[in-house]
């Protein structure tokens, strides 16, 4: 999210996410995609893992970009590639240089913040992303290790697919071979029966559990409204969203401890927007 907030900033754009139209209404479409499947806001589980895998899904070999209506995110992030080459004679790149996060503001696990400040940079941006969730090159591997001199990891989809599996890679593994390692534990039966696609409608209106999933979504839009400013020219404001992110996740557990209805399920964040919060 970063590294795109970056390259939109470096193009003089301004990005947005406290906004209602930004947060996703579940269930949902990826959007631009070709609303090839549909995600739930739902319990961990291997129907939501398989969710995961179609969302990091690599592209094959040779796939056309797609701006529209998109196969696999890979392809959509090709055609702002071609965008950005077509454009950056033109002197695109003229966003201010105080707008960009850079590697002192970044707190996170995996990735790396690359600056944009020219269409080499904004490259960079690109194959970042891509790589942090496919992998580079039609391998597992994130790239990482080689850009930046970090560990060596291999990317989202394949650690996703690990837990699918429930198997490691190994070093030797490919995306064809699929994982080939250690058997990995997968306690599908230790989670919270949490029903799918909460929303705070379906809680009595000023009840105690209406009230927690309120005060979850007012967490949850001030964490977004920290990331808002943070990545409108305020990159030292972004340390502050990591504490939002620790009291939404508490918030998510409390709730997900609350039992609703007669079916065994418990009630869930509905990561809804709020006005005014």
């Amino acid at each position: 999210m970063i590294l795109a907030a970056n390259i939109l900033n470096a193009v003089g754009g301004a990005p947005s996410l406290n906004h209602p139209k930004f947060i996703p209404q579940y269930p949902t479409f990826l959007p631009h995609s070709d609303d090839a499947f549909r995600v739930d806001l739902k319990k961990f589980s291997k129907p939501a893992v398989e969710t995961f895998l179609q969302i990091e899904q690599p592209a094959k070999p040779q796939a056309p970009p797609e701006a529209e209506k998109y196969h696999t995110i890979a392809q959509f992030y090709q055609a702002i590639e071609l965008g950005l080459r077509d454009l950056a004679a033109t002197g695109i790149f003229e966003g201010h240089a105080s707008r960009q996060v850079t590697p002192e503001h970044y707190y996170g696990g995996g990735g790396e913040v690359v600056p944009v400040t020219d269409l080499p940079s904004a490259l960079q941006a690109l194959c970042e992303i891509v790589g942090q969730g496919e992998g580079v090159d039609h391998t597992i591997w994130d790239g990482d290790q080689e850009k930046f001199g970090e560990v060596k990891e291999i990317a989202h989809f394949f650690r996703f697919n690990e837990i699918h599996q429930e198997r490691r890679y190994t070093a030797d593994d490919t995306p064809k071979s699929g994982p080939s390692g250690e058997n990995l534990m997968i306690q599908w039966d230790q989670v919270y029966p949490m029903c799918a696609n909460p929303k705070m409608a379906g809680y009595p209106y000023d009840s105690a559990l209406w009230r927690k999933a309120r005060a979850f979504n007012r967490t949850y839009m001030a964490l977004l409204n920290e990331l808002h400013v943070a990545l409108n020219g305020n990159p030292k404001r972004l340390m502050q969203s990591v504490v939002e992110m620790y009291e939404l996740k508490y918030q998510a557990i409390e709730l997900m401890k609350i039992p609703v209805g007669d079916e065994g399920k418990t009630a869930g964040p509905s990561f809804e927007y709020l006005a005014n919060s």
